[in-house]
């Protein structure tokens, strides 16, 4: 193998390495919207990608595709949720915050959970 070559296969194994590991970087582009429910079509992807939820709200994910997935949060929490063919898992977000994550088994699936200040209704007096 000529050392050019070499050089690019090192650098991709290093690169499905960091982003396998689920220590990688990344952003999740999109207008967040607000739902708490996450589909996973047929399409390798999480659908939709960015939503908004107020603390204390449990999200849940379906698995419509034809591969298994996981929902494996990149906040520390080690959460590594299976998802099998047909079925769903469910994560309450008990905290304001942004929460990337992403499929441990597909990890070009990226996902964000941006968890807002519970919503207080006002009361009229």
């Amino acid at each position: 193998m000529s050392p050019g070559l070499l050089a690019i296969a090192t650098l991709v194994c290093v690169g499905l390495a960091a982003c396998s590991s689920g220590s990688a970087k990344f952003d999740v582009p999109g207008t967040p919207v607000r739902t708490d429910n996450v589909d996973m079509p047929k399409s390798l992807k999480y659908a939709p990608a960015v939503i908004e939820v107020s603390a204390g709200t449990t999200v849940t994910w379906t698995n419509h595709d034809t591969f298994p997935h996981t929902v494996k949060l990149l906040d520390g929490s080690g959460t590594n949720k299976q998802v099998a063919i047909g079925a769903s898992t469910s994560i309450t977000f008990a905290h304001p915050g942004t929460v990337l994550y992403l499929c441990s088994i597909h990890p070009q699936m990226h996902g964000k959970v941006i968890v807002t200040q519970p919503i207080v209704p006002v009361q009229s007096s």
